[in-house]
């Protein structure tokens, strides 16, 4: 099966289990494209999704207006993302200057910005799926979708398309309508995976604690679960696509750039308290993480993405994502396999 793929280097076709090139840091994002004024914001739609879907997937719908043509981060997180567009398509600009449009696309773990090039408006939901949820929803695990973004067509089949074209159709509909499309679609790929395996409960433990607030080292949670800790790397790559501290790192990341926004949206922020309250060992650490992962220090950041709408904390996808695991956690089991 080949499929392709948009992300960290130029277009091609390649084999889904192939890996791409990594893409490294390029210039700035903002340094080809203004941020420009305050957008105007279309009031967004947020509602769990259906019962099923529960801890798999966050819905977060979005109408931004107003705004003057630039570029848009995509941060990294622990989180697949999936959006669905109305209006104009997400478009994507590749680290050699080719750009690909979806109308609905599917991408995996990735440590690098996504570059989201856009006319003034950005219209669809934003999905954010548990790595975990990817084989129920997609009948693949996570890693066959690291560093890539790809067509929600070359994921779902037939399902992808039928998502896209009934979330196009309601660009004069209200976001109930959108919802209900998501959850028709997404349930039916539930049951079409149903007898999907999961990953070993091992790497599912090894997962939650990583991404956790007090990861620890995985040294000692490779002594928990019974496993060596070259073992569990490998176990965990296959299945997320990154190592056991990218995910770490990722994680930590995403709830200081979180926290970033939130106390910036309340006029408050000191990054000296965000690194201190997020394990970094100062602002310098924080900062050099955000030129990392964002592109960008973090008060650039907020100046051209959170000041302006274009993201934000509590409101961004993901945010309060359950975990396909919450409850009772799965019991580590000694062995070597």
């Amino acid at each position: 099966m080949t499929r392709s793929w948009h992300g960290r280097g130029a277009g091609h076709t390649v084999r889904a289990a192939g890996v791409p090139e990594c893409w490294r840091p390029g210039p700035d994002i903002a340094d080809t494209g203004a941020m420009g004024p305050p957008v105007v914001l279309a009031p967004p739609g947020h509602r769990a999704p259906a019962p099923a879907l529960r801890g798999l997937v966050a819905y977060h719908g979005y109408d931004l207006r107003g705004h003057a043509p630039g570029r848009h981060r995509g941060l990294p997180s622990p989180s697949l993302t999936f959006v669905v567009t109305f209006g104009p398509g997400l478009e994507l600009e590749r680290p050699d200057g080719g750009r690909d449009r979806f109308a609905a696309c599917v991408g995996g773990l990735h440590d690098t910005p996504e570059r989201i090039v856009h006319d003034g408006r950005q219209s669809g939901v934003h999905l954010t799926v548990h790595p975990l949820a990817a084989r129920v929803l997609f009948g693949l695990p996570a890693a066959e979708l690291a560093e890539v973004t790809v067509d929600a067509q070359d994921v779902l089949g037939a399902a992808g398309r039928e998502l896209a074209e009934r979330v196009a159709e309601t660009e004069d509909a209200g976001w109930e309508t959108r919802y209900a499309a998501l959850d028709d679609v997404l349930t039916r790929q539930l049951r079409r995976h149903d007898d999907t395996g999961e990953a070993a409960d091992e790497v599912r433990h090894a997962w939650r604690v990583l991404t956790g607030p007090e990861p620890g080292g995985v040294g000692a949670l490779a002594s928990e679960v019974g496993w060596s800790g070259d073992h569990l790397g490998r176990r965990f790559r296959a299945e997320f696509g990154v190592g056991p501290k990218v995910a770490a790192r990722m994680a930590r990341f995403d709830r200081a750039r979180r926290d970033v926004a939130r106390r910036a949206g309340g006029g408050s922020l000191v990054l000296a308290d965000v690194a201190a309250d997020h394990g970094y060992a100062d602002q310098a650490h924080l900062t050099r993480e955000f030129r990392a992962l964002a592109g960008c220090a973090p008060s650039r950041w907020v100046a051209e993405e959170v000041l302006t709408g274009m993201s934000g904390g509590a409101d961004d996808p993901g945010a309060g994502l359950g975990s396909v695991q919450d409850g009772a956690a799965p019991r580590p089991r000694s062995s070597t396999t």
